[in-house]
């Protein structure tokens, strides 16, 4: 089994930005030479986490709407009491969707449904500049 490890660098421009990384994610693995196995998709940080939805205009609506009812910004958070940073939520919602995502590949390319996409969600109320570890074993 051979293991390799790969990037992703990208600039976002805070709360609730979604960005689709799918093609990124497949253009590292065609850059390797394992043909089949399963790639984990890591953020590390706490404002940041990976999912796979529809990339389409109404579900990048939803997805922060839901986020908002959910985990709403006027609600008092515990953090806001130590780091006064304004983004108690940002991390909450982050540990909710989670930071990692495991997804097979074929043949060099991500198996997923035809209206999947891997998605980076930026959840912390500030520009911030991101890095995706890819971990690609097979």
């Amino acid at each position: 089994m051979a293991v390799v490890t790969k990037e992703l660098h990208f600039e976002t421009q805070g709360e609730v930005e979604i960005v689709d990384i799918t093609e990124r994610v497949n253009s590292k693995l065609r850059e390797t030479e394992i043909e089949d196995g399963i790639i984990t998709i890591f953020v590390p940080g706490a404002t940041g986490a990976i999912t796979t939805i529809e990339y389409e205009p109404g579900l990048l609506q939803d997805l922060p709407n839901a986020l908002e009812r959910l985990f709403p910004k006027g609600m008092a958070y515990e953090h806001e009491h130590r780091w006064h940073d304004g983004n108690g939520h940002s991390h909450v919602r982050a540990s909710f969707l989670g930071p990692s995502l495991t997804v097979p590949f074929h043949a060099r390319r991500l198996i997923l449904g035809s209206w999947q996409q891997v998605v980076f969600v930026e959840l912390d109320n500030r520009k911030r500049t991101r890095r995706i570890i890819l971990q690609i074993m097979g």
